[in-house]
Parts: C-alpha cells; sequence; structure tokens
C-alpha cells in the first residue's frame, strides 16, 4: 500500500512496496531526520516540543509524554544515571499493532527511543519484548547494530558528545508486565510484581534511577514530531487530540487489521469502510473500543470519535484503540469468560481482589455459560467486580478485567438472564449443550 509521509507518519514505511526495515531505505524514506535536528537542540525543547504538541501515551493511560518527560530530575543536582525502558510486551487481548511497527520499520523505534534518551538525558536504553515477537527481535537487533555502526549510537553520536546504549530484553511473556513498575522488576531480574508508588518511576525506577517508560507506538510518534514540527502534528487531528493512531479492528468483520487514521476518526469510519463491516449475516451487537480491558459500548456509540476524552465520557477508555467487535451470533457470556480466563491467568497474585477475585468470578461465568446458573449469580458476579474496581488493587490489572465483566452485566443484561433463565447458553444448539456436558 502507497502512504503519504505528511499524513501516514507511523506506517510510511510499512507498506509492501516501500517496507524499510534496512538503514538504507530507511535513510532514504527520510529517516533519522528528526534525529539530527534533536541533536541541534536543547533537551528540554524537545521536552516542550513533545508537550506542546500534544503526543500523548498510546499504550493505553493516554497520558501527555512531554509531560511525563518533565518529571525526569534535571540539573546539576540530578542524578547522573538514568534509563528509558520501551515498553514492547505488547500483550493486551485484542491489541497487535505495536508489532507492525517493530516488524516493518524497526529504525523508527530506534530513532524515537534515541530523541527520548536524548530529551531526558538517559544513556542507557531497553526494548522490553514480548518473547514470541521473534521476527521483530530480528529485525530490531539488527536495526540497533546497523545505526551502531553508521554513528547514529554508541560513543560521542555526531560529535555531539551525548551517547547512547540500547538493549533488547526478551520477556518471559507475563501480562502484568503491561504495569510500568512490573516490567522494570522483571528487567531486574525481580518477580514481576507492580511496585508502590510515589516514588514514580521518573524519580526513582530501574535500579532506583529516574526511568521513562514509553509504549512502541509512543515512541514512534516522535521522529516525525520533531522533524515536520508542533503545527503540523497537531493539524493531523480530526479533534481535541494530536497526531496520528495504529487503530485496529477484530471479530467478525470482512477485514480485519490495523490502519493509520487521525486521531477522532469516527468509530463507524473505522468498522466500515476500515474493516469492511460486519460479515454476511451479522449484525453488531457490542463492542470494546481499546481492548480486552475496556468498557463495552453498543451500536449507539458507533458515531463518536475515537479520542481520549470522548470515549471517557461515554463510558469506556480508548485504550490501545484496537476494536473487538461483539456480533449478534456470538454469546456475550462466552466471551466475558474468555477474557475473564485470561486475566484471572495473568495474575501476579500480589493483591487479594485480584489473586482470589478473579479465579472466583471465571467460576460464576462457567456456571452460568454451561448452564447451573443461578439467579443470584448476577448479582454476586456484580459485587465481585466491583470488589476489584479502581482503589481497590494495588494496580490496573483487576479493574481491566472487571471493565468487560460490569459493562457487559449491562449492556447484555438480557443474555446474562437467559443463560439461567434456559439454563444453557441460547447461542449454541442444545445438541452441542448435551455433547459438552
Amino acid at each position: 500500500m502507497q502512504t503519504d509521509p505528511l499524513t501516514n507518519p507511523l506506517t510510511k514505511n510499512v507498506g509492501a512496496e516501500n517496507i524499510a526495515t534496512d538503514l538504507e531505505r530507511y535513510r532514504a524514506n527520510g529517516g533519522y531526520r528528526g534525529w539530527q535536528k534533536a541533536l541541534q537542540m536543547a533537551p528540554g525543547d524537545i521536552v516542550k516540543t513533545a508537550q506542546d504538541g500534544g503526543l500523548r501515551g498510546r499504550g493505553g493511560a493516554g497520558f501527555n509524554t512531554g509531560l511525563k518527560w518533565s518529571f525526569v530530575p534535571t540539573g546539576d543536582d540530578a542524578p547522573p544515571v538514568k534509563y528509558l525502558v520501551c515498553n514492547a510486551d505488547e500483550m493486551e487481548p485484542g491489541t497487535f499493532k505495536d508489532r507492525l511497527l517493530m516488524e516493518r520499520d524497526p529504525h523508527l523505534l530506534i530513532e524515537g527511543m534515541a530523541i527520548a534518551a536524548y530529551a531526558i538525558g538517559a544513556r542507557t536504553a531497553y526494548i522490553f519484548i514480548r518473547g514470541e515477537y521473534h521476527l521483530a527481535t530480528a529485525r530490531l537487533e539488527r536495526a540497533i547494530d546497523e545505526a551502531k555502526q553508521q554513528g547514529l549510537l554508541g560513543d560521542n553520536i555526531h560529535g555531539s558528545g551525548f551517547s547512547l546504549e540500547i538493549y533488547l530484553h526478551r520477556s518471559a511473556g507475563n501480562y502484568i508486565c503491561g504495569e510500568e513498575t512490573a516490567l522494570l522488576n522483571a528487567l531486574e531480574g525481580k518477580r514481576a510484581i507492580p511496585r508502590a508508588k510515589p516514588p514514580f518511576p521518573q524519580v526513582s525506577g530501574l535500579w532506583g534511577r529516574p526511568t521513562v517508560v514509553n509504549n512502541v507506538e509512543t515512541l514512534c510518534n516522535v521522529p516525525p514530531l520533531i522533524d515536520l514540527g508542533i503545527d503540523w502534528y497537531r493539524g493531523l487531528g480530526r479533534g481535541e487530540d494530536a497526531g496520528s493512531k495504529l487503530f485496529g479492528v477484530s471479530g467478525k468483520v470482512r477485514k480485519p487489521g490495523t490502519w493509520e487514521l487521525p486521531m477522532g476518526t469516527p468509530i463507524h469510519e473505522i468498522i466500515e469502510e476500515c474493516a469492511g463491516g460486519m460479515c454476511d449475516g451479522l449484525k453488531l451487537k457490542g463492542f470494546l473500543p481499546g481492548g480486552g480491558s475496556t468498557n463495552f459500548l453498543g451500536p449507539e456509540h458507533l458515531d463518536l470519535p475515537m479520542d481520549y476524552g470522548a470515549i471517557g465520557k461515554a463510558g469506556s477508555r480508548m485504550g490501545t484503540g484496537t476494536i473487538i467487535v461483539v456480533d449478534d451470533r456470538t454469546c456475550p457470556v462466552g466471551l466475558v469468560l474468555n477474557l475473564s480466563r485470561f486475566f484471572a491467568r495473568e495474575s501476579c497474585g500480589w493483591c487479594t481482589p485480584c489473586r482470589d477475585g478473579l479465579p472466583w468470578v471465571v467460576q460464576l461465568l462457567k456456571r452460568i455459560e454451561y448452564g447451573q446458573g443461578r439467579p443470584r449469580d448476577l448479582e454476586l458476579l456484580r459485587e465481585q467486580a466491583e470488589r476489584m474496581g479502581p482503589g481497590n488493587t494495588f494496580c490496573a490489572l483487576a479493574p481491566g478485567a472487571a471493565a468487560p465483566i460490569l459493562s457487559g452485566l449491562k449492556l447484555f443484561e438480557r443474555d446474562f438472564s437467559e443463560h439461567i433463565a434456559r439454563g444453557r447458553c441460547p447461542y449454541v444448539a442444545e445438541t452441542e449443550v448435551l455433547e459438552a456436558v
């Protein structure tokens, strides 16, 4: 596919015709211009550019990236050692965007990390990558080697006095590492459990040093922002939020996939025009707007723009921007059960509501799905999910797991009740239920 670098800065190098997995091709397409410009800027000006440009974290939280960088201590009294960590451990259910960037345009991530490290004064950076991403790992290793050979990384880069080493760390695979302090513990060789905050990583992170953790897509936004400027970047968005974004759709649509679109693109455009709409004979019943740990929204929300504020006001989160579509022939109870099984398995076990609450939720959902549910189970399920909500757990894993449960009970209340009233899942034939039993 052909893309315009002025409107599709993230995916200009990912199409079959212009894929840029090697340094020569990447530089021919304008690569490392942002890094060259950054080296002529004061680090504080880069931080301000990211902040004023409106770049928000693309990993799910949506926090202003430049503001996050600004929390790192600077000046004569600042610690001399600082770290930058790229979270490439993409394990959110329904999310598959970062792999595209790492496999098809690895130098974009390396360039973004170089600029971010220079901005915060970090001379060592790590890519914490999902262990199953074998191709992405190989291409990133090659990109790092190529960049070092050309003096874009290493000691005294282009005579600037700034040095940077980037290391690749393959994760053993654990969803809790999406929480930045659990990721830092894992990188230190410890058990992947979240840390108490404060202190926040920007002050005391990896090995007790100031550390910034950014998502892959977030860092890939940095080079074009520095290269083309704030006004250009803010002009990419169609609403309040700046820039472009990788949006994805999975489920029973004609063309599931990932596309780079302006922030604020309406949901119906993403599902209907990019994903080709629902498969023949199916109707949209609901959707998760930003991965498996967000709240369900219904068909009435299809006109909403995909930006942080609009989705938040509707009662959900934009999260990773990857939409999971639910059709009218897929059992929502089974879908919620499947997600809850995942979250229960991935709990680090550090706090009781998550460690014990999630397996109990799975048992309740199994009872309902397999025809053994009781009317009281719906209230028990709701109560248990509420106990796992925000403020009751050590990190956001359990509240994220509770989101599809509580919103599913609300949006698909009739489906949950029918399971109990009929004594079986109404989405499968009675003969299938007997065989399963």
